[in-house]
């Protein structure tokens, strides 16, 4: 019998593309499942009708509950070099992306699937949500670019403190410390998620991009070096049917309309 994909594919509605979890019951990830999202966020970031993708889960009640720590037994250092490569390659395609994306976190989120969340632009939370990385209970640290993530968006002690005790957090204790972006009552997430993505579906496409790379890319650099790359950004945006789209519709007092490829 052919293997059913542990996410649902992208499904797209005004250019918002959804990339769910969907291993009932809990969402715990396996190596295919790993794979699976690999090669579905590749595929999305590869669409033209998909101008946001948001990640997400299709399973009430669980974002992620981590690896389906079975995958793990008996596995030893060269097994581990290869789970973490692939993970890493999930973190290069998100933080490479010259779309922007969201997540739609839902219930309980921990491990691999709240991890690839942090490398989104934007978390959205519903308000029962509990988020939480406790590998530290089986003497293991989060591998998918996490530590980098974390000291990136709380701060270096807010991170430590964080992954040293493992516990769950609470969606509101999320927000105050910018774990996540917005709560939303459950029920009205994924619309609220879904409505952001099209406001941004709308925007100019190679200002979004340049947006994202020079804050996603260019934030790690140093500053003199992340000007330089600015700078290079400015001038190549200047030759593009957008600006000159954005220029003309603002001074003719219109509405732009973008050009699509």
């Amino acid at each position: 019998m052919a293997h059913a994909p542990s996410f649902i594919r992208p499904s797209t509605l005004r250019h918002v593309g959804w990339l769910e979890y969907n291993r009932p019951p809990v969402n715990a990830f396996t190596r295919e499942m790993v794979d699976e999202v690999h090669d579905g966020i590749a595929a999305a970031l590869a669409d033209p009708e998909v101008r946001v993708l948001v990640l997400a889960s299709a399973v009430p009640g669980y974002l992620s509950a981590g690896a389906d720590l079975n995958v793990f037994k008996g596995m030893k250092s060269d097994g581990m070099r290869a789970w973490a490569t692939r993970c890493h390659q999930i973190v290069r395609l998100l933080r490479g992306s010259p779309k922007p994306l969201l997540a739609a976190i839902n219930g309980t989120a921990v491990g691999g699937g709240l991890e690839m969340t942090l490398h989104c632009d934007l978390r959205f939370a519903a308000a029962n949500a509990k988020l939480g990385q406790p590998e530290i209970r089986i003497g293991f640290i989060p591998p998918i670019a996490t530590t980098q993530a974390l000291a990136r968006l709380i701060g270096r002690p807010r991170a430590l403190r964080y992954l040293y005790e493992g516990r769950m957090v609470p969606a509101e204790e999320a927000l105050a410390w910018g774990l996540v972006d917005e709560l939303v009552a459950p029920e009205e997430l994924r619309a609220r998620v879904q409505a952001y993505g099209e406001e941004l579906a709308a925007k100019s496409s190679a200002a979004l991009a340049a947006i994202r790379r020079t804050v996603t890319l260019g934030g790690g650099l140093g500053f003199e070096e992340g000007m330089a790359y600015e700078l290079e950004t400015v001038v190549e945006l200047a030759g593009t049917a957008d600006f000159a789209e954005g220029v003309d519709a603002f001074l003719a007092k219109r509405s732009p309309r973008w050009p699509r490829e």
